[in-house]
């Protein structure tokens, strides 16, 4: 049985290869010839199959089976090719002990037969080839398990076709869900993703160092470029950057943010309708500009409601639902008992909302009303049923993916722009108010 699946094998990759160049007659007469006995498939292959190739008829065919590479992708490795008879021969030991060598572009152009610069077209994005025969280079590729490498064409035409995706702080829901819109986006648009991930969850910072070591065709982030500096060495990279929610731009990078300063002036609108006399801040990391320009927003508000600034309290975390939660213990130790609160997001207002209840016994929306940024998953559980600014992530990743389009189609032109996404107040249970 052993030597049938071998002898099997063979005839299998005869019929293939066959197909491929559409040389029908040599197809059928394979198949005439495999009509008979698998058992005695072994011995005929000598006997009549090898001669039925080798006549006037199949010459040709035959040739390219022996000079093209009859012993490495037409035989399996219990096979070799032995020049002295003419003839497959089984070879045990070669089965245990032989590695077969990498499969070629050459090996894939003879077997589709076409030119070895089709097969690099075909693999090409941008290339100029026809559907039928990419059709034919795929085929042959798929029947060989060929696989392209990519660097001759990245050295040639100063492309990689590859994008690095910069990430941080996946504890926050917003930025896991980011990346996967973000690799999803880039892989429709036949670009490769390269993942690097940072300790920083705020900036670009920490990424610099690897950016600079791959030869990326562009970057693009959830993340913020935290300083001048740190903007000026990304420019000097020369290659598009597309990030999110940064208030630093310059040549080659470009930024869609969420419009955080206009949202925060619609929390304080709120807070003023529900008559919130002791509002609270709870402001995100200093460096996050995206939080500073909601907190900026909201105490605007509240100065345009002619509200008194210092009735006004600020707090601070670092995005973290566990410094949501210690900030209100910071405020029940300091004997302030607010009324409303904005949370920079909402991993720290979940926080909030359990440590009002836990540390001091007040019941979200009855004696304090809160609202979020993000609408993460968690704002619509019932345990929190939180008000909260949905950022539209999905709106966010398609204004970087123009961005990026726009920056790759200028190639060495250093482009730089800002496209701002209205953020949506999704109202829930803890600003409403009991009758």
């Amino acid at each position: 049985m052993r030597q049938a699946k071998d002898s099997r094998d063979v005839v299998d990759c005869l019929r293939k290869y066959l197909a491929c160049r559409d040389l029908n007659w040599q197809a059928h007469a394979v198949d005439t010839w495999a009509q008979g006995p698998e058992a005695s498939w072994p011995e005929r292959l000598s006997d009549d199959l090898i001669p039925l190739l080798r006549n006037s008829q199949y010459a040709r065919t035959w040739r390219l089976f022996t000079i093209g590479q009859l012993k490495s992708w037409i035989l399996p490795p219990a096979w070799y090719y032995s020049p002295a008879w003419g003839k497959p021969v089984i070879n045990r030991d070669l089965q245990e002990q032989a590695a077969i060598r990498a499969v070629t572009s050459i090996d894939v152009a003879r077997l589709a037969g076409v030119s070895q610069s089709a097969v690099s077209r075909a693999f090409s994005p941008d290339a100029s080839i026809s559907p039928r025969t990419k059709q034919k280079v795929l085929a042959a590729a798929a029947s060989l398990g060929y696989r392209p490498n990519r660097i001759p064409a990245i050295m040639l035409s100063g492309r990689s076709y590859m994008v690095g995706v910069v990430i941080g702080g996946l504890e926050n829901p917003f930025y896991a869900t980011a990346l996967e819109r973000l690799a999803t986006a880039l892989r429709e648009r036949g670009l490769q993703v390269l993942l690097m991930y940072v300790d920083d969850a705020l900036t670009l910072d920490s990424a610099l160092d690897q950016l600079l070591s791959y030869r990326i065709d562009a970057v693009v982030t959830s993340l913020a470029i935290g300083s001048k500096t740190v903007a000026r060495a990304l420019s000097q990279l020369q290659i598009p950057v597309v990030c999110f929610n940064s208030s630093l731009v310059g040549p080659w990078i470009s930024t869609v943010n969420s419009n955080n300063h206009g949202a925060g002036v619609a929390a304080a609108r709120l807070m003023v309708e529900r008559c919130v006399a002791r509002p609270v801040w709870l402001a995100g990391p200093g460096k996050n500009a995206a939080s500073r320009a909601r907190g900026e927003g909201f105490c605007q508000g509240l100065r345009e409601a002619g509200m008194c600034m210092t009735g006004l309290t600020r707090l601070r975390g670092d995005d973290t639902y566990d410094s949501g939660y210690d900030a209100i213990t910071r405020l029940w130790k300091r004997g302030i008992r607010p009324n409303g609160i904005f949370s920079s997001n909402d991993m720290m207002a979940c926080g909030a909302i359990d440590a009002l209840r836990e540390r001091m016994g007040l019941i979200c929306p009855r004696d304090v009303i809160i609202l979020g940024y993000d609408n993460i998953p968690q704002a619509g559980w019932r345990s929190y049923d939180l008000t909260s600014f949905d950022q539209h992530t999905d709106r966010m990743v398609t204004g970087a993916m123009e961005l990026l389009d726009e920056a790759l189609l200028a190639k060495d032109s250093p482009l730089s722009r800002t496209h701002v996404v209205d953020a949506q107040l999704i109202e829930r249970g803890s600003t409403t108010l009991p009758d």
